[in-house]
């Protein structure tokens, strides 16, 4: 079968574990996202393991946000690590989205708009003058303008994003739940994978809908993998 259009977030501290969940889902997903946690704990060199055990392109989900100068020094310090994507905050502005995407060329810098754990009315309380779906396409645009390839952005906003910047950027989505997931998490906005890619997703992130089923096996976990799969393609 085709690889689904699933980014797998490996969320974990244990690189073992890590390891053996890219294993049981090689050849089933696309995309491996190795977090802020992963990185912080295992660095450079647990990217390279992760990659080398894994068919799989890597999205290295950093999601860095500071002046252009330091955004761009920390670009070039991971780049040689080549991951297909690098997050960037889309409320950095074009000017520091602009800076990634000269240190790492060859990456497709993702602009993340709206976290998906935040409601409209946590945007209110943060200052934002609009709701989540009116800010979201502000950011993609801004981040499009600055050079990012790729949007990270709630299912609820594909549909506006999609049509603010066009069908070249891809547009990657979290906060999916397949129709019979129980899982309890941050999410907040939300819709199931295969209305997101219909709604115009690239590429969609599931994590524990997928991993919580290696407590029973590797060959479980494979199983509910290609199970979503057969819910997306």
């Amino acid at each position: 079968m085709a690889k689904a259009p699933i980014v797998l977030a490996v969320d974990t501290s244990d690189i073992e574990i890590a390891t053996q969940w890219v294993k049981a889902t090689d050849g089933v997903i696309s995309v491996v996202k190795l977090g802020l946690e992963f990185f912080l704990t295992f660095g450079a060199e647990g990217v390279r393991r992760i990659s080398g055990e894994s068919s799989s392109e890597i999205f290295l989900d950093l999601k860095l946000l500071d002046i252009p100068h330091t955004v761009s020094g920390a670009a070039k310090a991971v780049a040689n690590l080549r991951p297909r994507f690098l997050t960037v905050h889309a409320s950095g502005g074009a000017q520091m989205v602009k800076a990634a995407v000269e240190a790492m060329p060859e990456t497709h810098i993702t602009g993340v708009t709206i976290l998906t754990s935040l409601s409209d009315s946590n945007l209110v309380d943060l200052g934002f003058a609009s709701n989540a779906l009116a800010s979201a396409v502000r950011l993609a645009e801004q981040a499009v303008s600055g050079g990012a390839r790729a949007i990270v952005c709630s299912p609820l906003e594909i549909a506006a994003v999609r049509k603010a910047v066009g069908s070249a950027i891809e547009i990657i989505t979290p906060g999916v739940r397949p129709l019979d997931s129980t899982a309890n998490d941050d999410q907040q906005r939300t819709m199931t994978p295969a209305d997101a890619i219909a709604q115009g997703a690239n590429l969609v992130v599931i994590g524990r809908p997928i991993t919580s089923f290696f407590q029973h096996g590797a060959g479980a976990m494979r199983e509910r993998a290609m199970e979503i799969s057969e819910q997306i393609l």
